[in-house]
């Protein structure tokens, strides 16, 4: 059974997160919200989805990471079936 993400908790964390002007507010904000490992972890995924978007292999990405393969292969279905956000952040970094 899937976990209802849509709740007044989340909308207020992500209100709070949209109005962060700057790397430095987004450092300051999310030291304070998570955890280092949190944080790390979060990050880590992140360069999973962008090194599969590169087509990397997954011996590519678990070398240069430290991702386990059933980190990389979690990443991998949200690139394929998930709601295709990695996409849309990808295309707005690399126009920006």
């Amino acid at each position: 059974m899937q976990k209802k993400i849509h709740t007044a908790a989340v909308e207020h964390m992500f209100e709070a997160i949209l109005c962060l002007k700057n790397k430095e507010e987004c450092y300051r904000f999310f030291e304070d919200l998570c955890t280092v490992n949190e944080l790390l972890s979060i990050s880590q995924r992140f360069e999973v989805a962008s090194m599969l978007h590169n087509h990397k292999t997954y011996l590519e990405i678990s070398e240069k990471t430290g991702a386990s393969t059933a980190t990389i292969s979690r990443v991998n279905r949200s690139l394929n079936y998930g709601n295709d956000a990695y996409e849309m952040v990808f295309s707005r970094i690399s126009n920006s």
